[in-house]
């Protein structure tokens, strides 16, 4: 009889991922570094146990968006007192923080338990064409 496969945390291998955003849709992208996160594109996935790889994100600020979303796509804080919602266009955003628009959108692709915020910590998003990471990534 057959046994299901289940991966172990010491035999996780990590690999580290190049993506650049210049002209790709967001969501697209977005859908793509989430699933190498995750490690769902692996044979030995396996869901409770977090093998996902790295992912290095350049040219953030050159991302595209599809329709009207630069003026109608909305961004949502609050500070937590009273009077303290703030909102912004996707525009302003990407102006004075554009790693945060990919970083957003790949954390909401991510499943909401435990493993999420140790996902996201493996996501490296940089604005421009410059990293910091050419040896992890073998160049």
């Amino acid at each position: 009889m057959q046994k299901t496969y289940t991966q172990k945390s010491s035999e996780i291998k990590r690999e580290w991922h190049l993506v650049d955003a210049k002209d790709k849709v967001l969501g697209r992208i977005c859908t793509d570094i989430a699933t190498k996160l995750i490690g769902k594109g692996k044979k030995e996935y396996t869901p409770h146990i977090d093998a996902g790889d790295y992912v290095v994100v350049i040219n953030a600020e050159l991302v595209a968006v599809t329709g009207n979303k630069e003026e109608d796509k909305k961004y949502y804080r609050h500070s937590g007192f009273p009077g303290g919602f703030k909102e912004r266009n996707l525009a302003k955003v990407r102006a004075q923080f554009p790693e945060r628009i990919i970083e957003n959108a790949v954390k909401n692709m991510l499943p909401k338990n435990k493993l999420q915020s140790l996902r996201m910590a493996r996501l490296k998003v940089y604005a421009g064409p410059d990293h910091n990471h050419e040896s992890q990534l073998g160049a």
